[in-house]
This record gives C-alpha cells, structure tokens and sequence, in this order.
C-alpha cells in the first residue's frame, strides 16, 4: 500500500472504536484502551444490533476502565445530557432543570471554541398565562466550518409511518434513506447521520466532538390535557426529544445545558422544586439557527493551554 493511502486509513481509522462478533477494539493511540480487545456483555453482544429496540455494545475509548456496556441507540430523557418535553433538560452534573426560553427564538445550548449547538424553540401562550410553552424543534450544529440543521418538520396530524425529519449541511439539504442503521456520511466523513429505527429516531455523530440521539415526536394528547398546553387541532407540535454526549469540551463550555459541564458549575436550580426553572435567555439567546453569537458564545474563540 502506498504511503499516503496509508497514511490517510491511519486518520480516518484513528478515533474509531473497532467491532468484531461480541467484540470492540479502540485505535485512538492516546487512549488507556489502545488495542485491547473488549469483550461485549452478553446482554448486548452487538455494537449496532438489528432490532431497534436491542441495547448495543459500546466502549468509551477515554475511560480508564476500558470496559464494553449496554446503552440504548435512543435518546433517554431521564439520562445525563438530554432535553425533552417542555425543554425538561439534565445537565452535566445530573440535575434536572427547566429552560423556557421564548418561542420561535433561537438559544445557545451548547457554546465552546470548538462546537456550537443552538435549539429554535416553537410553542404557544394559552391566555392567562406569563409565558410560552416551548419545545425544541430544530438543531443547529457549528463545528470546524461547518454547519449542519436537523429539524421536526410541523405536521398537522401525527403519523408514525410518515418520518418527520429535515437536514441540512453546509446549506445543502439531504435525505436519509428510510430503515434503520441507513447512514448518511458528509463528504469529509466529519459527520454521520445513522438511523436508529425506521423513521423519526437517528444518532447524529460528529467526529471526535460529540454525539446527538434525536427522536421526533408530537405533543401527545396525554399531555396536553396533563399540562393544559392547549395544543391547536392544526398543529401536532412536532419537536426533537433529545441526549448529547461531548468529547473534550473545554473547562469554560458555556450554553443552556454547556455550563453544566464546567467543572465548579453551581447549579442554580432549586432542590427540592417539582420544576426548577433556570434563566439565561438573554445570556444565551442568539439572532439565528446558525449564528454563533449571543453574550457568553464561545464557538471560535481560541482554546486557553
């Protein structure tokens, strides 16, 4: 093989953790795993198993334990890392918090030199009410000099055979095939796209950065008459319920839910309280899906030593 070809197998290999029938292998040089072959839980023998439903192997390349574990494809609303519902997120540091933020505005959830993650809220505002409903209806993604959007496209009535997803990168829309484990891969195979069931579930995994589980749902009748959100007969809310999980966000990581992962962060949520709102909108607000700035945004800043 000639060495340049080489030398690019080595690149795109060198983040990837490596799967063989009930096995995993890192080929990240830095990490305590490097080319130790890690047997899967018998619970979970598959990295990407067939059925939807099934929990799949997985092996954290950073973690001194070098240990395979069982974790589901999909977003847990009740796992660290996720924003769901009427934004209900889970910070960094476990706790459970409410941001409201405004609808049709856009906020800074995640803000650091080298990644941005900005949410475009919908709701509404029944009367009587001081403030919106609101829901997280698209992402949008700066990292290096790219751009990626994934949104819940507004539907009238809710059809789970119908899938509810609209992306974008570098301005240009794609599409997924329908089925799950259907891929999509950028061009410069910085970003993948997998399905992880047949319509309205993906993992989306931008390299070396982070990874993003997305369900698109609607506002289920349930809770609606629970919250007496009031949901029109016209509009099913179709919004994102999901979970993100970093590698290597810097000390001073700013956003909704970033901060959470700042190292001394005080969470200012109150214990104790059924649904412990934390403020920040006009910290975190930003002009656009796709803007990087707001008052505390990082993206693009240089990285302190």
């Amino acid at each position: 093989m000639r060495p340049l070809l080489l030398s690019l197998l080595v690149v795109l290999i060198q983040f990837m953790a490596v799967s063989a029938v009930g096995t995993l292998t890192c080929l990240n040089r830095p990490s305590p795993c490097f080319h130790r072959v890690v047997k899967c839980p018998k619970e979970c023998p598959d990295p990407k198993p067939r059925n939807p439903k099934a929990k799949a192997c997985y092996l954290d390349c950073k973690s001194p334990k070098c240990e395979a574990v069982c974790r589901g494809r999909k977003p847990s609303c009740n796992g660290i890392g996720a924003g769901c519902y009427d934004p209900r997120f889970i910070g960094g540091d476990g706790i459970v918090f409410y941001f409201h933020g405004r609808k049709d505005e856009s906020f800074a959830l995640v803000s650091d030199p080298r990644l941005q993650i900005n949410a475009r809220f919908i709701g509404l505002r029944p009367e009587g009410r001081t403030r919106d409903f609101t829901w997280i209806q698209a992402l949008g993604v700066l990292f290096e000099s790219h751009a990626f959007t994934v949104e819940a496209i507004k539907a009238k009535e809710w059809d789970d055979a119908v899938d509810h997803f609209k992306f974008s990168y570098d301005e240009q829309y794609f599409f997924v095939p329908e089925g799950h484990l259907s891929v999509w891969k950028s061009p410069d195979n910085k970003l993948t796209v997998e399905r992880t069931a047949s319509r309205n579930s993906v993992m989306i995994t931008i390299d070396g950065i982070a990874e993003v589980a997305l369900n698109a749902v609607p506002v289920d009748k349930e809770d609606d008459k629970i919250h007496k959100y009031q949901i029109p007969s016209d509009d099913s809310f179709a919004h994102l319920e999901a979970q993100f999980r970093f590698s290597g966000l810097s000390p001073n990581v700013e956003g909704v839910l970033g901060q959470t992962y700042q190292p001394n962060f005080e969470n200012r949520a109150k214990p104790g309280v059924a649904m412990p709102v934390v403020g920040g909108e006009d910290k975190y607000q930003t002009s656009s899906l796709l803007s990087p700035n707001c008052k505390l945004c990082l993206f693009g800043a240089v990285e302190e030593n």
